[in-house]
């Protein structure tokens, strides 16, 4: 038989951090909602999607479906210790005030609310002028 050796994988063990300011970036598309608790730097300490929840279909984008992805994320930001939040709001979905709302009912004190939708200037550039 063949000499197998058993690999040992490497566990990361979870640090529990204190993180009293964070972000939260909100995505509101016409197909689905996804929310993402992060410390100042970027890094992500919870997140969720109203596809996670169970919704199908159209449900996803409801504000319903924003409120309680929020509601859902933020047990663990809350757990982290967080408090004072800023929200980055990008897309043009439904759930985009719901969802905002949620985090003041949480008990969450919000900073900033900022949208950084992508907003497009000028378009493509135009295809060149035909010659007969």
């Amino acid at each position: 038989m063949a000499n197998v050796k058993n690999k040992k994988t490497k566990v990361r063990k979870r640090v529990n951090q204190k993180i009293e300011k964070g972000q939260v970036h909100i995505t509101t598309s016409f197909n689905n909602t996804i929310v993402s608790f992060t410390d100042m730097t970027g890094g992500v300490i919870s997140q969720c999607s109203s596809g996670r929840l169970g919704l199908k279909g159209s449900k996803k984008s409801t504000p319903f479906a924003a409120q309680t992805c929020v509601e859902r994320a933020a047990e663990t930001a809350l757990s982290a210790g967080m408090k004072d939040v800023e929200v980055y709001v990008k897309g043009p979905g439904q759930g985009r005030e719901s969802a905002i709302r949620a985090l003041g009912t949480l008990g969450f004190n919000v900073t900033l609310i900022k949208d950084v939708s992508p907003i497009a200037h000028n378009g493509c550039r135009p295809p060149k002028r035909r010659r007969v």
